[in-house]
């Protein structure tokens, strides 16, 4: 004998009807899965200096991950290289100095900074020990070899301004691309320049060892107002104007997890963030590390924001000898913003 649909009881028919219509409506109430977090790639003009200590510590404890995001930090050994990868779009931001973004923007190239790590470079202009004696200050410069960490990089435009400000033009020395860390250290003991600009733990390294003496302190507010009239943002987070318009919640992400992680730093010593930090960065010599940090947590901003007076401040160093800046007009507004920083809950 068959069994016809007219043999299965209409109250299993009104059961298995319910139970569908149940269904359907969970699906459609329930929330839709979130997408994964877009993987942002973000070059850092060298991860162990400790200019741009905050990328490498947001990344250390994990706010990135408390904001969703996947965050691959990339190392390039000088600002210039990661501004070309995120031009040609293998990253999404740049942690170099805020600059760049003045520079590029003669170049019709739109970039923002949406968080500011330095108030100040946090760069020292040191002078060989062997050489000290003829240098004593930026006046005694001619004739010299200077290392930078690369050409059209912050430390050539720093140290060209601190030149002509003491009256010497860029053609009565020689600036020459060393890079940082142990390539400029040793480019200073083989006596191949004879005062240089680098930032810490270099910085504190070479004094330690006696291999060269501070001729120029930008690593604190008063020692950059006294060197170049203002306060003059540097490590920062820019990124593109056109990847910024249409990732607006990444980049709100980021300002939070890096301002949460200048916050850490405000409230800690610079013991307890070394602890933080991987072996790779603080080196073999932790005491030496932990002295260099302490010397520059005067630099970082508590807050992620643009210093009053430092767009203006830059804008004076670049447009003395900068020939790409110098008698353009430049739209400062265009160059950083602090709306995302500014919405960063206490």
């Amino acid at each position: 004998m068959k069994l016809g649909l007219t043999r299965f009881p209409r109250a299993a028919y009104a059961a298995v009807a319910a139970s569908l219509a149940l269904c359907a409506l969970a699906r459609l109430a329930a929330p839709a899965h979130a997408a994964a977090p877009e993987k942002l790639a973000i070059m850092v003009g060298g991860t162990n200096k400790l200019i741009y200590l905050p990328a490498r510590l947001a990344e250390q404890l994990g706010y990135f991950k408390a904001e969703g995001l996947d965050v691959e930090l990339l190392s390039q050994p000088t600002g210039i290289e990661g501004e070309n990868e995120m031009l040609a779009g293998a990253v999404q931001g740049v942690v170099g100095f805020y600059d760049h973004t003045i520079d590029l923007q003669t170049r019709g190239k739109e970039v923002k900074t949406i968080v500011v790590f330095g108030q100040v470079p946090g760069e020292v202009q040191l002078v060989g020990a062997k050489s000290a004696d003829a240098i004593r200050s930026m006046a005694d410069v001619r004739g010299k070899t200077l290392g930078v960490t690369g050409l059209g990089s912050s430390t050539s435009f720093l140290t060209q301004y601190l030149a002509q400000r003491a009256g010497v033009p860029s053609t009565h020395y020689t600036l020459l691309p060393v890079g940082a860390d142990g390539s400029f250290i040793a480019a200073m003991r083989q006596g191949r320049i004879h005062a240089g600009m680098t930032t810490e733990p270099t910085v504190t390294e070479l004094l330690k060892s006696g291999d060269a003496k501070v001729l120029v302190d930008m690593r604190n507010v008063d020692g950059t107002r006294a060197a170049l009239g203002g306060t003059y943002p540097a490590s920062s987070l820019y990124v593109q104007t056109t990847w910024l318009d249409a990732h607006p919640d990444e980049a709100a992400k980021l300002a939070r997890a890096f301002v949460k992680t200048l916050r850490y730093m405000h409230a800690h010593s610079a013991e307890q963030i070394a602890a933080q930090m991987p072996t790779e960065d603080v080196g073999n010599d932790r005491a030496l590390y932990i002295s260099a940090l302490q010397a520059s947590l005067p630099m970082y901003t508590v807050d992620g924001k643009m210093p009053a007076d430092g767009p203006q401040t830059v804008l004076k160093v670049l447009s003395s000898f900068n020939p790409a800046v110098k008698g353009r007009h430049i739209d400062l507004s265009r160059t950083f913003t602090n709306q995302f920083v500014n919405d960063v809950k206490p």
